[in-house]
């Protein structure tokens, strides 16, 4: 899984995990009222990649990137300019912030750049990582985006 999947994961599980706070059961969950036969195990067991495998190419709709970001960010601790600042961001979702990792965060995105002039490359990258999202279903501030 690369950079760029790493943090599209850790904001879609945030927003699916704020989203399913009511405690009911999911509808993927086998029922625990009938007993399943060994064909229907079977069955749910080679559906089950597939249907993982859908949900992970399909674009989660409607996502508040922002909203996620701010509420983490009032937990964290400690104040992240992660609007502006790639480094802050990666921080927030608690992934690693170093050099090597954001040269390699831009050789995923096709940064055509000097990557020895970090800051042109960390504004290129934020601004291509809110991209992103939102071309996946995120909802960012356009300010936010290149």
């Amino acid at each position: 899984m690369g950079i760029f999947s790493n943090i599209f994961s850790k904001i879609m599980n945030v927003a699916h995990a704020a989203t399913n706070t009511d405690n009911k059961p999911s509808t993927n969950s086998p029922s625990t009222s009938q007993p399943s036969s060994p064909a229907q195990n079977q069955a749910q067991t080679q559906a089950a990649p597939q249907t993982q495998q859908q949900a992970a190419s399909a674009p989660q709709q409607h996502v508040d990137v922002e909203a996620i970001l701010k509420n983490l960010a009032s937990k964290a601790g400690t104040k992240f300019n992660y609007q502006t600042s790639i480094v802050d961001l990666l921080k927030l979702l608690n992934m690693d912030s170093s050099l090597d990792s954001r040269r390699k965060l831009a050789d995923e995105l096709h940064y055509s750049g000097d990557k020895n002039n970090t800051e042109a490359m960390n504004i290129w990258l934020i601004k291509q990582v809110y991209g992103k999202l939102s071309e996946n279903g995120g909802k960012v501030p356009d300010n936010w985006k290149a």
